[in-house]
């Protein structure tokens, strides 16, 4: 008998040894595709872009005036059973001198206490995620409000609309019936 008696490689076998380059320069193109949106992401998180969609300049909130921007322009993103968010950024060039806190919101706060959500970050570019409560109407206002640190606040709204097309459009689909 001779040591030398092999069988032949499996067709499975000799299929992974031909192909097993293709597959490994496969693997390393196909997250190149995805490359474009991260850094368009990246540039957007860092404020190299803009605020975002739909940017409202201007808005004028007692003595301060903020740039108010959606951050995609798409409908609301279900969040589990806390409901539906949109994403804002807000950017306002004035706030550092006597503005506490600014806040956001879907229909006019009653008080301080509801005031809405607050926006976090530096004053040039903050960020907050707004509820949007299921029987809003595409045609309310949301409103900002800002917290002197003198213990006053000063109120301006923008209809949802303007601030949002794709909320409104999505609100409109919705029709109320949550």
């Amino acid at each position: 008998m001779s040591q030398t008696d092999t069988l032949p490689p499996s067709g499975l076998k000799q299929l992974w040894l031909k192909w097993r380059f293709h597959l490994n320069i496969l693997l390393i193109l196909v997250p190149l595709g995805f490359m474009p949106k991260y850094f368009a992401d990246a540039s957007l998180f860092r404020g190299d872009s803009g605020l975002g969609a739909n940017i409202i300049q201007g808005v004028q909130v007692g003595r301060w005036t903020l740039d108010l921007a959606e951050l995609r322009d798409e409908a609301p993103r279900a969040e589990g059973p806390a409901g539906y968010f949109k994403a804002f950024n807000a950017a306002c060039g004035n706030c550092n001198d006597g503005a506490k806190a600014i806040y956001l919101r879907v229909g006019k706060p009653r008080s301080l206490r509801a005031a809405g959500t607050i926006f976090f970050g530096a004053p040039a570019r903050m960020g907050t995620s707004l509820p949007i409560p299921p029987r809003t109407r595409p045609d309310a206002d949301i409103w900002i409000t800002i917290e002197g640190w003198d213990g006053k606040m000063y109120q301006a709204s923008v209809p949802l609309a303007k601030a949002s097309p794709a909320t409104a459009a999505w609100l409109e689909k919705q029709g109320g019936n949550k």
